[in-house]
């Protein structure tokens, strides 16, 4: 498969300049805010699943098996929806797969709340993870090719504080509608699933007055529609000082972006604003995903394969499966869902926390330092007991968790070009989805012949050799024009 991208010669192009020396304003203010809402719905579902097996182990009289296919479930599809969609929106567009994932995923999570067994709901869950396999890799993508460098990492920062609200509410919610057991007639977590599917139809409906990305168009050889896109968020943004430079460039490194040869032309194309505007010939160049596995992006993307594999444990590990770990301590349904609320608190906080931070330091820096406090905070979880330690602990892995979560996003989408950026990001975050559903049957296993101390050890040593990787291989980014990288 191949992706089809303007030659650069290694500087900016007249669109991304103007993109970057926007002064960031309520537009951008409000791209941000629509495209982190659509993120809460990822993540609410990532962590619904470690809810309803915790919820359904009784009443559904669920098997060990039976509870880690709950969990997988959803992983499946988004490790199947992550190279699809991500690969179509390098195709088709960002916004055109913005719409789709959002649309499948309401539907089905619909389906999952009609659910009359387990084996109903497994599928169901494959077909919603389906839907937002690629979300998060969307939002990283697109915010990264619209957002200015000056507030690049702070606004995807901002974006993923508003999505990671929905992990403390899955919990929270998970705890009373299952203490209430039903409500109207309907079992209590089957609203949980309601609740989740008509959100996201809303968000899907605010996303349609977002434009594509003009990085896009542009790559795809689109000029004229790139330089309309962008004279609208310019008119959008400040209409007084529509089009006129109004921050300094970003600073450049010594990364050249793709070049090659062939061309095709680029006609008239008939800006938003309804004025025609003329666009030169672009010279084009097709770009086969192997571009990905030669230098300077080779060492990028094996640095990256092995995080995802990597990462997965540590992070989504404890998330989805910290109601299961507490369960087999001892406690309640409704006590294990209420202290993994409390833990969960902790990732709106912890990617709240990371906005000042992001622009602050090297972005490798906060991954290598947050990885080590969740390996840290994890064990602790692991030895804890004492309900104010299993939620003391649990805070504090879910803070570091989000720093940690939120200078990967940034760091991902900054490492990869504009015409592979969706394909090389989504492939090898389809590999912490393929993990994913591995863990919960590695981990119950573990769970139940060692207990909970040994899942959490494994985990630290995993999140040790992840620093490693990362700092041996990962690239300096902070500050860089993001085709300069």
């Amino acid at each position: 498969m191949t992706q089809t991208a303007p030659s650069t010669a290694g500087s900016p192009t007249s669109v991304s300049r103007r993109l970057e020396v926007l002064r960031p304003g309520p537009w951008h203010r409000r791209l941000t805010a629509i495209v982190g809402v659509g993120a809460f719905f990822d993540l609410y579902e990532v962590f619904l699943g470690g809810v309803l097996a915790a919820a359904l182990a009784e009443p559904w009289h669920l098997s060990h098996t039976q509870k880690s296919w709950i969990i997988a479930a959803g992983f499946l599809g988004m490790f199947v929806g992550a190279n699809v969609m991500s690969l179509l929106a390098d195709r088709f567009g960002r916004r055109q797969m913005f719409l789709v994932n959002l649309g499948m995923y309401s539907a089905f999570s619909l389906l999952c709340a009609a659910s009359p067994d387990v084996n109903w709901l497994v599928a169901a869950r494959f077909l919603a993870g389906l839907g937002l396999g690629a979300e998060l890799v969307l939002v990283d993508t697109y915010l990264s090719e619209l957002l200015p460098t000056a507030v690049r990492g702070r606004y995807i920062a901002w974006a993923y504080t508003v999505g990671f609200l929905g992990v403390p509410l899955a919990a929270l919610l998970g705890a009373r509608l299952v203490a209430e057991h039903e409500i109207a007639g309907v079992s209590g977590w089957r609203w949980l699933l309601v609740a989740g599917a008509l959100g996201a139809f809303c968000i899907q409906w605010m996303r349609r007055a977002l434009p594509e990305s003009p990085r896009w168009l542009e790559a795809r050889g689109r000029r004229a529609e790139a330089e309309a896109v962008v004279a609208r968020i310019e008119t959008l943004n400040e209409p007084a000082n529509a089009g006129a430079a109004q921050v300094p460039a970003p600073r450049k490194a010594g990364a050249k972006t793709e070049t090659g040869t062939g061309a095709r032309p680029e006609t008239e194309a008939k800006a938003e604003t309804g004025t025609e505007v003329k666009a030169e010939a672009v010279p084009v160049v097709r770009v086969p995903l192997r571009r990905m596995f030669q230098p300077p992006y080779r060492r990028r993307t094996v640095m990256w394969w092995i995080f995802q594999v990597l990462q997965t444990v540590g992070y989504y590990g404890f998330g989805s499966l910290a109601p299961v770990v507490l369960a087999a301590k001892g406690h309640s349904t409704t006590a294990s869902l209420g202290y993994a609320a409390l833990s969960f608190c902790g990732y709106p906080l912890g990617s709240a926390l990371s906005i000042p931070l992001i622009e602050r330091f090297e972005r490798r820096t906060l991954i290598i330092v947050a990885a080590l406090g969740q390996a840290c905070f994890g064990l602790l979880f692991g030895f804890a007991d004492a309900a104010w330690l299993i939620v003391g602990s649990g805070f504090l892995l879910t803070i570091c968790s989000n720093v940690f979560s939120n200078a990967f996003h940034v760091y991902q989408a900054e490492i990869f070009p504009t015409n592979l950026r969706s394909s090389a990001i989504g492939i090898a975050y389809s590999l912490s989805r393929l993990v994913s559903v591995i863990l919960p049957f590695i981990a119950l296993t573990v769970l139940d012949d060692l207990g909970a101390t040994a899942v959490f050890a494994g985990s630290a040593v995993l999140m040790v050799l992840l620093c490693l990787n990362v700092g041996l291989l990962g690239p300096r980014t902070k500050g860089l024009a993001l085709d300069s990288i």
